[in-house]
């Protein structure tokens, strides 16, 4: 990835992860949570599956990552059916290293169904904030998310957000039945951005 060392917590993050471990990550934006399940995803056996809510973030990670040389891919409602079909396959031949999918997408009988044929390294769900009822950015198909503990317990799941008070970190936690998970909580000062009158 072109980093000589991890920053505040990736490292501890990424070896509780490998040990198969699930988290919740709360780290401000641009503080490198994608890092946190990327290495992951590339140590464990499998493919990572990142569940994404936003299309063109998808699309830029993807294209980010294959920058780097890193087997990736994403499948949303945006794509036709030939395209989305062309990574189906090179998921299943074993050819992708991580898989972004949109929450409605994974939720859907076909794409349940590729998870049983295929070896999992992790699950992680970004933007994890969205489960949250209070927020302005609600997504119902979040609190079916539950479903991936429910259907394979054992694969690590780690959850990822910017945006999160103590009730909201509690109320993620249940929702997608990561109480027993540990949380990384870095710090959301940012020394760049000040506030003047």
């Amino acid at each position: 990835f072109g980093y000589t060392q991890f920053r505040g917590p990736q490292r501890a993050i990424v070896e509780h992860l490998v040990a198969g471990n699930d988290a919740l990550v709360l780290m401000p934006t641009g503080g490198g949570k994608s890092l946190c399940y990327q290495v992951p995803a590339l140590l464990r056996d499998g493919v990572g599956i990142v569940i994404s809510p936003l299309i063109a973030l998808m699309q830029d990670q993807v294209e980010a990552l294959r920058q780097v040389g890193v087997r990736a891919d994403f499948v949303n409602f945006g794509l036709d059916g030939e395209s989305a079909a062309r990574v189906e396959q090179a998921w299943l031949r074993g050819e992708l290293d991580l898989l972004y999918v949109a929450p409605e997408r994974l939720l859907t009988s076909r794409f349940l169904s590729l998870l049983e044929r295929s070896r999992i390294a992790l699950f992680a769900i970004d933007e994890a904030h969205c489960v949250s009822a209070w927020g302005h950015d609600f997504r119902r198909e979040y609190l079916e998310l539950t479903i991936l503990h429910e259907r394979w317990p054992d694969v690590p799941r780690i959850a990822l957000t910017a945006t999160a008070d103590p009730p909201t970190q509690r109320e993620i936690a249940e929702r997608l039945n990561l109480t027993d998970a540990r949380r990384f909580v870095s710090s959301f000062d940012r020394p760049n951005i000040r506030y003047t009158l």
